[in-house]
């Protein structure tokens, strides 16, 4: 029974693995997202293999009270399911910078810090053949110290849309 059970593993993991992609050698391009926030960034990813890349976000995030700069750096594992449409997951870390500014009824807090966090990435894309874009839909949780709420855990969920070349 054992040897079935991994010899079907071995199986599945070669169906993934043996599957012809095409991810872009580079791609710059926007992701907006919320975690708290609307927020816009300006995405960059580097291909390094067939199905290994890069991906490089700065940007910012704005509720009703705070306000923050973020830097995440990312190492991404692709996988196809179609022609063109991929799935990815990959595994990388940030840094980030915060403002909370609060007026009420006879209260006011202004605080600011910075605070490093993990993150993980999961999501799915679309290459079109005939023009050079790229569309993503992803979800990004982080963990890490020092945020705003004292809330160690943020989750990402966000939209891409890329130029390739």
């Amino acid at each position: 029974m054992k040897k079935i059970i991994l010899s079907a593993l071995m199986l599945l993991g070669l169906a993934f693995t043996a599957q012809s992609q095409e991810i872009a050698k580079n791609a710059l391009g926007l992701r907006l997202g919320s975690n708290d926030g609307f927020g816009a960034e300006v995405s960059y990813q580097r291909g390094l293999s067939k199905n290994n890349r890069l991906e490089f976000d700065l940007g910012w995030r704005d509720s009703n009270h705070v306000d923050a700069i973020k830097a995440v750096g990312l190492y991404q594992w692709v996988w196809n399911i179609d022609e063109g449409f991929n799935w990815y997951a990959g595994v990388g870390a940030g840094l980030a910078a915060w403002d909370y500014d609060y007026d009420g009824p006879g209260y006011h807090d202004d605080h600011s810090g910075t605070y490093v966090f993990a993150a993980g990435d999961i999501g799915i894309e679309y290459g079109f053949k005939n023009v050079p874009i790229l569309l993503s839909l992803d979800a990004r949780p982080e963990i890490g110290s020092g945020y705003y709420d004292d809330d160690n855990f943020g989750f990402d969920v966000g939209f891409g849309v890329k130029f390739k070349f």
